[in-house]
């Protein structure tokens, strides 16, 4: 079994946003009743809360709220894995100061969430920053000395007086959300001076009190600490609060210590991205070499792996901001950067130089109760690997010291002196390897030493997430799934591959003695198969469209359905008379129907580029739409390109990116997608039979749209000269739906976030396309000199806290001064003929645009400014999910296939 807390430390994962945490004080207002006990359930498994009570409809809504962050199945392994050990070794966090201060009430519904699952974490607190302004205040200048404060007499009075008020203030945070929480500031921790005549009364911990939070735990409240300790006589002593809580973990030895911080974990220094993982034991010294690991960030590193060498290998430590808390605890991609001692592992060539008991024993672990004969399967796959080496072949077992984790990899005889691709057949994991990196760990060790790997496993496998992103490709066969990965666009390979994969399953199975691919069902997004019977080779033939007419149609490929935009491209393509969806890839929702889409049954897939291009050679998709994220799209449309190759122009697919990767395009082989403009570049693909390109088509950005529109009409009349500046508020779907402040209704609340502030890529987009439209036709005064680079604009985006539509207030100065009628009856008549621009003299508002697939332009307003001259301002406002992306991409495919241009919208 595939399963692990890091198997898929790599994937991307929705994490729990703001948005759903803001929901807890409704649901948690009440406070818990401790006579009351009801488990949790999750689909019919039961996890006790010994504190409190919870109804049918809480427990589903708390369910569905932390599954938010990940799947049902890694909510109910966790939940699961934490409820199994005594409440006080759950986890011990350590919230800094800074936490306190800017995040407090995301930290106090996190904890708040896990409390009301009867999880109760021991939380210790610092309170650095508040301190130092309070000795600021009192004109006291705060002393270290080897990075430890000085503690005296004064420091110490005004360090009690701020840690307790810290302290209160968490803990009325948490009460305000409904829950039970306990101030334990002092009797905790037990001291001795660490050096009295060095640091005056700062504390070196000798005993903890772990009596007091037991009780606390268990009159079901939250244990909330300071990081102030005694001695045996009554003397406070100020101690670090990262040593207290490493030093309460050696005591308690929970499953995680989690340090909180702002930045979501530790930032590689050469790459300036985040850490995933580091498993102590092989990356320990290698990091602690790097020139940027330095300072405090070494400091962490020394601290953290001497705290690691005295837990248990169960344990680990999490870096990990406030909000994405539940992420790091509930899923196994995490969040932050989680620390681990890891697993020392070795490789075997040979079988006789393994512990054979400590194989059996995980390989028996791995069968259900009711499996018949397991010594004799387990004796007959040793005997089945010793015949492979022997007849020429190779394997190679894979375990750890810690006899948790069991991978075989086979590779058969040379054919024709060529080795074929190794086959991964089998990988199990002991229970504790399960919540471990050790899995995550032999998956690097595996790609080192293999190139090239394949592997099957059932359809019915909740883990079809992790296969996907792990492979480079995969298959369908029967009520299995091939994957492999090193195989690149080597469709001979692929091929060879899967016919001998499934022909040895037809043999095994006694099915069938064909092993011919086309009698297999690829499983991309539909229920109808990709493939047909007529085929002697294992190519993709053209697919059966589910239509009753399936000429009468073309069918559309769309790539990263995930987001708002792809859902609202889906919802159009529903309805619309010419398009046929037949292919949904996102690899976030991969195996789950398409819900959206009702003209036919199709489930979400995860294509790669490879996928990509077989189905393109095999015309099973006339239209791709790429709704991906920017510099993401050139591998999938470089497998259009090569896919296409072997049809004449006729006959080439459609392509429409939706990132910006192509809007600034100079070879001639993109072609700008704002129809309002370029509608002639759009309509030549339908019309010029004696075209030499097929359609690659740029899709506008949503800002650039209104902003061109706003300005394109009185291009005759601007002062190129003086600037042209843009002010632009969007909704916060415009920031997708990766978490963060930008789209975290909590935060943008009575808030408006100004963001990239000089060089926003729309910024460039509006220049660049006006220049070329200019270009394309014949204007009353040319561009000044000064401007050797085209038109350009000043723009400034913000993002506020309505959901969808962009407003957009364009300050444009004039060569001569125009009236306020004169310049609507510009724009009237220059849009007199267009059905998705609405000119309007009155100020267009941002909520009368929301689902709506025009853009609105109005109040015209001109004036003269004393220092600069004559200049107008007009208002565009427009849906950014609809005209600003999805509504576009269906404009401009009518236009380049000949269709009604306003067909489906």
């Amino acid at each position: 079994m595939l399963s692990s807390r890091l198997i898929a430390r790599s994937l991307p994962k929705c994490s729990l946003k703001r948005a759903s945490i803001s929901l807890i004080p409704s649901l948690y207002s009440r406070s818990l009743d401790s006579k009351n006990k009801s488990p949790l359930s999750i689909n019919n498994k039961f996890y006790s809360s010994s504190n409190g009570s919870l109804g049918s409809t809480e427990q589903e809504t708390i369910i569905r709220l932390l599954c938010n962050i990940g799947s049902r199945q890694e909510v109910e392994q966790y939940l699961r894995h934490f409820s199994s050990v005594e409440s006080q070794r759950f986890a011990v966090i350590k919230v800094g100061g800074a936490i306190l201060s800017d995040e407090i009430e995301v930290l106090a519904s996190g904890l708040t969430f896990l409390s009301r699952v009867g999880l109760y974490p021991i939380v210790v607190h610092g309170a650095g920053p508040q301190l130092n302004n309070r000795l600021n205040a009192a004109g006291i200048v705060p002393q270290y000395q080897d990075g430890i404060r000085i503690t005296d007499s004064r420091t110490l009075s005004i360090a009690i007086d701020v840690f307790g008020k810290e302290n209160q203030t968490l803990v009325e945070a948490l009460e305000k959300y409904g829950a039970r929480a306990r101030p334990l500031t002092r009797g905790v921790f037990i001291a001795d001076y660490l050096d009295k005549a060095k640091y005056d009364k700062v504390g070196r911990i000798t005993h903890i009190n772990r009596s007091l939070i037991e009780s606390t735990i268990k009159s079901g409240c939250l244990p909330i600490l300071t990081s102030l300790a005694e001695t045996p006589d009554g003397q406070v002593l100020n101690v670090n609060a990262d040593i207290a809580a490493g030093e309460l973990a050696k005591v308690l030895e929970p499953l995680k210590v989690i340090y909180l911080n702002e930045k979501n974990g530790l930032i590689n220094g050469d790459t300036g991205k985040k850490i995933s993982s580091i498993h102590l034991d092989e990356e320990y010294e290698d990091y602690l070499k790097k020139p940027w690991v330095k300072y405090g960030t070494k400091l962490k590193l020394k601290e953290i792996k001497t705290l690691l060498d005295v837990l248990p290998r169960s344990s680990s430590v999490a870096i990990i901001s406030a909000e994405h808390l539940h992420k790091e605890l509930f899923t196994h991609s995490g969040a932050g950067t989680l620390i681990s001692r890891g697993h020392k592992l070795k490789s075997y060539t040979n079988l006789a130089e393994t512990n054979r008991d400590n194989l059996r024993s995980l390989l028996i672990s791995d069968m259900s109760d009711s499996s018949a004969n397991k010594d004799f399967y387990i004796a007959s796959l040793f005997q089945r690997l010793v015949n492979l080496k022997e007849d020429g072949g190779k394997y190679w077992l894979y375990t750890d010291e810690t006899n948790q984790l069991l991978i075989i990899i086979t590779q058969g005889p040379p054919q024709n002196g060529v080795f074929p691709i190794p086959i991964l057949e089998k990988m199990v994991l002991g229970d504790s390897a399960k919540y471990s990196d050790v899995a995550d760990n032999a998956w690097s060790m595996i790609s080192r030493d293999h190139k090239q790997l394949a592997w099957t496993i059932p359809t019915t496998d909740k883990r079809m997430e992790w296969y996907f992103a792990r492979s480079e490709g995969s298959w369908k066969s029967g009520d299995n799934t091939i994957f492999w990965y090193g195989l690149g666009m080597d469709t001979k390979a692929v091929e060879s591959l899967i016919s001998s994969i499934t022909a040895q399953q037809s043999s095994q199975q006694q099915a069938s003695t064909s092993s011919t691919i086309p009698a297999m069902s690829r499983s991309y997004s539909t229920k109808s198969s990709f493939l047909n019977n007529r085929n002697s080779s294992p190519m993709l033939s053209k697919r059966s469209y589910s239509t009753a007419s399936p000429n009468t149609k073309k069918s559309v490929g769309l790539i990263g359905a995930r987001g708002y935009t792809g859902h609202e491209l889906i919802k159009l393509l529903d309805s619309h008379p010419n398009f046929n969806l037949s292919v949904v890839s996102s690899r976030e929702l991969v195996g789950k129907n398409v819900d959206s889409y009702t003209s036919s049954n199709i489930t979400y897939s995860n294509l790669s580029p490879l996928d990509v291009s077989n189905l393109t050679k095999s015309n099973c998709v006339d239209t791709w739409i790429l709704a991906l994220p920017n510099k993401v799209s050139a591998p999938f449309v470089a497998a259009i390109d090569e896919a296409s190759e072997q049809f004449s122009v006729a006959n080439k697919p459609t392509i429409i990116d939706l990132s910006a990767d192509n809007r600034f395009d100079l070879s001639g082989k993109w072609t700008y997608g704002l129809p309002e403009l370029f509608r002639k570049d759009l309509t030549k693909f339908s019309t010029d039979t004696n075209a030499t390109t097929f359609p690659k088509i740029s899709n506008p950005g949503c800002y650039a749209t209104a902003a061109q529109l706003a300005i394109a009409p009185v291009l005759d009349y601007i002062n190129f000269d003086a600037a042209t500046s843009v002010f632009g508020v969007s909704g916060y779907s415009g920031a997708g739906t990766t978490p963060s402040n930008k789209n975290d209704p909590a935060f943008l609340k009575d808030n408006l976030i100004p963001y990239a502030l000089t060089g926003h890529i729309h910024e460039n987009e509006i220049g660049f396309s006006l220049s070329k439209f200019m270009n394309n036709r014949i204007i009353e005064h040319p561009i000044s000199s000064s401007s050797k680079k085209g038109y350009s604009v000043r723009f400034s985006p913000h993002v506020a806290s309505f959901f969808r539509g962009i407003s957009l207030t364009t300050h444009i100065p004039l060569l001569k001064p125009l009236s306020n009628s004169e310049i609507f009856d510009i724009y009237n008549n220059f849009y007199a003929n267009e059905k998705l621009v609405d000119v309007t003299e009155s100020i267009p508002l941002v909520k009368d645009i929301a689902n709506k697939h025009s853009v609105s332009i109005g109040g015209f307003s001109a004036s003269e400014n004393f220092n600069s001259g004559n200049y107008m301002v007009v208002v565009s406002t427009i849906d950014n999910l609809l005209k600003g992306a999805a509504t576009q991409a269906i404009q401009n495919l009518n236009l380049v296939n000949g269709f009604d241009e306003y067909a489906g919208i």
